[in-house]
């Protein structure tokens, strides 16, 4: 372990920490990468147990931490009883690049990728958590985040005080093809109830389809705008903002750099490519994907009015510039049956105390299969509501962490 720096910001101490780990938990004595984490305490109150919050994704880095106000919003909740490690999930941020992936084959990019999964984060954790001698601490996951959270749970619960999740329980026993069928027709909802609190923008849908099937338009970086890669901008749908962002998009001039500029931005596949590479991968529980949201997409979606969620496609390795070196990697990886991730015999007589929010129209992770997971673990409280999109807890962070603790506890 190697602590980088510290600083005092206004209201907070932060302590940036660098840690070596195998690339392959499965050979210790091969190549290592470094995990970065970033500790966030209360001054004076760095003696706290710890938090430790996953990010969701897969291949997002942790928030950047400020006060004044709190960035993120549960962070003044948990650090009235906690410090927090913010970690940046491996290939993430501050961490090891996923690698100088050009100059390996595609078999040796695939294999590298292998290791980016959920179970490769939960074993940095453990070795991170022996590298600080803490005894057991506390994990909070959003999103896949909570996909890491439910891991650790079957993985290593020895090493955990309480485990919170929001909008991350993941499917057990469930196909893959059933989980992206099912997320399709939750975003053909969410595509009708935008066009009836914007209607005008279902002709400019429209338009913009007719027009990028007729001739080139070509993004700031070069990429060709497709229709395809236009109904990709749906994915903020799942949010509580995401109605009011998408249309601020496509009220914009078709032909301003501003409107070009912000399509190619509004999606991260270029800037976090373990995200295509591991989208699918991380509901894969002992099988295969073989592109699971191509081969299942129904056919009322060849209607350009509909947009797409989080859905990876493999004509994304042309689409977009910055992955097309990556797309007879992602093939493989796509035909690669995949261990399973989870325990079902320890997660049924799991003694951690764990709590979940589920969030009941999310399009992104169905409460249909999310519900079905948490009545596989012992004694996971569950809370689930409306009143929240996906992004619940970055909306109303305090409120949400403080009952999940309450409930993970007993106390609600």
């Amino acid at each position: 372990m190697t602590v980088t720096a510290a600083a005092t910001i206004p209201g907070l101490v932060l302590t940036e920490h660098e840690f070596s780990v195998p690339l392959d938990h499965a050979d210790p004595a091969g190549e290592r990468i470094t995990v970065f984490a970033r500790e966030v305490a209360e001054p004076g109150a760095e003696e706290r147990p710890f938090l430790v919050y996953f990010e969701g994704g897969p291949g997002s880095e942790a928030p950047r931490p400020t006060r004044h106000p709190s960035t993120p919003g549960w962070l003044d909740r948990a650090l009235r009883e906690f410090r927090v490690l913010m970690l940046d999930q491996r290939g993430t941020g501050r961490s090891s690049p996923i690698g100088h992936m050009e100059g390996l084959t595609p078999v040796q990019q695939a294999e590298r990728m292998v290791c980016f999964r959920a179970d490769s984060i939960v074993r940095d954790a453990e070795l991170i958590r022996a590298q600080l001698g803490v005894d057991r601490w506390s994990v909070l996951g959003q999103s896949f985040g909570g996909f890491c959270v439910t891991a650790y749970l079957s993985i290593a619960p020895g090493g955990l005080r309480e485990a919170l999740i929001t909008g991350g329980l993941p499917a057990f026993d469930v196909p893959v093809d059933d989980v992206y069928a099912h997320t399709f027709s939750l975003m053909a909802a969410r595509s009708r109830a935008y066009y009836d609190r914007y209607p005008a923008d279902r002709e400019r849908m429209r338009a913009l389809a007719a027009r990028l099937d007729a001739q080139d338009v070509l993004l700031p970086d070069g990429d060709r705008l497709t229709n395809r890669r236009l109904r990709q901008l749906g994915q903020v749908l799942g949010f509580s903002d995401g109605a009011e962002r998408l249309h601020a998009l496509l009220e914009l001039p078709p032909d301003s750099l501003a409107f070009l500029r912000d399509v190619q931005t509004a999606v991260p596949y270029s800037r976090n490519p373990l995200y295509s590479l591991l989208q699918e991968a991380c509901w894969a529980d002992g099988e295969a994907t073989r592109w699971a949201a191509e081969r299942v997409r129904p056919p009322d979606y060849d209607d350009p009015e509909l947009f797409f969620g989080e859905h990876i496609f493999p004509w994304m390795l042309d689409d977009y510039g910055a992955l097309a070196p990556l797309r007879e990697a992602a093939d493989l990886l796509a035909e690669r049956t995949w261990p399973r991730l989870y325990d079902r015999a320890r997660l049924a007589v799991n003694e951690v105390p764990a709590a979940a929010l589920i969030y009941a129209n999310d399009p992104y992770v169905p409460r249909l299969f999310s519900e079905q997971t948490a009545a596989q673990i012992g004694g996971l409280r569950t809370w689930v509501t409306n009143e929240y999109e996906h992004n619940g807890l970055r909306a109303d962070g305090e409120r949400i962490l403080d009952r999940l603790l309450d409930l993970a506890r007993g106390l609600a």
